[in-house]
């Protein structure tokens, strides 16, 4: 974490231990700041550092809270607030209006709620009239008279806010491997901005595609350097990604915060529904470096261009550590549910044979596995694996879980490497 990050989370921790008044041993404490979104209405947003709604003045607007509950039965719900408004909360059910009249943090209880089953609640709050000043105020906390899950506030209120991210470790053969080939097919309900579709992961980097935004897409292709940093100007000449060359229309550049490397890019415009393919080869140059070469098939084309291939010092390694993951890298948008299907993965050895990889193993990150979110999942489908997280479903899958796909293991992908380029 940078010291700027430091310095923002002991503000933050400090804040909330100076407004949040002692609570009950059982009492859960879920904060405005790794728990709430602005689900609905274009004003307002959560101040993450400040544990504060800012520019909240909109009817329209709703601010949604989300906890798993771990149990049916009763639970007493209480809000932490301030303001001089009127505002109406939404949750199991019932909806009760309530007044703030406050400059400051005022712990104000809502009552008793049924929760019928274990799983996620929402809570909404929505402002009704505002009785003075330009806005309906702010809530930092909800508490919840039982031990609920939540991100807590010792955790990273970014990586809570983005979700859990979740991969698929594939099982590769013994043998040396060159080549890995993928194919991603992204749903309809699961293509969402702000999300990244990995298909070819490898010991140093990765290769897939994302949707940056409504207008945008992109095809991305990382290799980091064996030189550990976030900041990429550190990075001797020596220990530099270098760039071997690239296709047409992709961008180059550096990039750094989750480690440092070279980055290439390009804008292309994949379809949800749509089966897109990608191939990625690793291999050692006999000079103590290794090429990494990433292929993606382009459907309006159809046929195979070249993103990048680089070139990684220190190194002398074939294809390791074959995954894919699904992820969210907007905080802002991590109430909404992603999901990408992977299929038909294939191995090419050293000597020219391909092999089809049918396991894999399900993993998610420290969200997840800190039980920090439990909106995540993985496993099979069909001919398929897949992967979903976000949206605060219910169900979850068990880290470390191995899965098997049936479907095609016998053609094999039927790429003419002399024509690549």
């Amino acid at each position: 974490m940078t010291k700027k990050g430091i310095f923002k989370l002991v503000a933050f921790v400090a804040a909330l231990l100076h407004l949040t008044p002692a609570t009950a041993q059982s009492e859960t404490v879920v904060t405005l700041a790794g728990n709430a979104y602005i689900t609905a209405g274009r004003s307002g947003s959560i101040d993450e550092g400040r544990n504060a709604i800012r520019n909240w003045n909109e009817k329209e607007t709703v601010v949604s809270f989300y906890f798993y509950a771990k149990k049916s039965g009763k639970i007493d719900v209480a809000l932490q607030a301030k303001g001089h408004s009127r505002i109406e909360v939404s949750l199991l059910g019932k909806n009760k209006k309530v007044t703030l009249d406050s400059d400051e943090l005022t712990r104000i209880e809502l009552g008793t709620f049924k929760v019928k089953q274990p799983g996620y609640v929402k809570m909404d709050i929505r402002g009704l009239k505002i009785n003075e000043g330009k806005t309906f105020g702010s809530v930092a906390a909800v508490y919840v008279s039982e031990k609920v899950a939540c991100v807590s506030p010792d955790f990273s209120t970014h990586f809570g806010r983005r979700g859990p991210s979740v991969h698929l470790g594939y099982v590769l053969p013994k043998e040396k491997i060159e080549w890995f080939y993928n194919e991603i097919t992204v749903p309809e309900e699961g293509d969402i901005p702000s999300s990244y579709y990995m298909a070819c992961g490898f010991g140093e980097g990765y290769f897939g595609m994302q949707n940056n935004s409504p207008h945008k897409r992109r095809v991305l292709f990382s290799v980091w350097s064996p030189f550990v940093t976030d900041n990429p100007k550190e990075i001797p000449d020596s220990l530099r990604v270098k760039l071997v060359k690239k296709g047409k229309n992709v961008t180059i550049n550096d990039f750094g915060n989750e480690g440092s490397g070279g980055q290439s890019y390009m804008h292309y415009d994949w379809k949800a529904g749509e089966r897109c393919r990608f191939l990625m080869g690793v291999r050692p140059d006999g000079k103590g470096s290794t090429i990494y070469t990433a292929y993606f098939y382009d459907n309006h084309q159809s046929k195979w261009v070249l993103v990048a291939s680089w070139c990684r010092p220190k190194t002398s390694t074939w294809y390791t550590n074959a995954h894919s993951f699904l992820e969210n890298f907007n905080p802002v948008m991590g109430f909404i549910n992603r999901k990408a299907y992977y299929g038909n993965q294939w191995a090419r050895t050293t000597d020219g044979r391909w092999i089809p990889v049918t396991k894999a193993r399900f993993t998610c990150d420290t969200t997840g596995h800190q039980e920090m979110r439990l909106d995540y999942t993985g496993g099979v489908n069909g001919e398929q694996f897949f992967l979903s997280m976000g949206g605060f479903f219910d169900q979850n899958m068990k880290h470390g879980t191995y899965f098997d796909r049936t479907g095609n293991t016998t053609e094999a992908p039927n790429i003419d490497f002399s024509t690549l380029e």
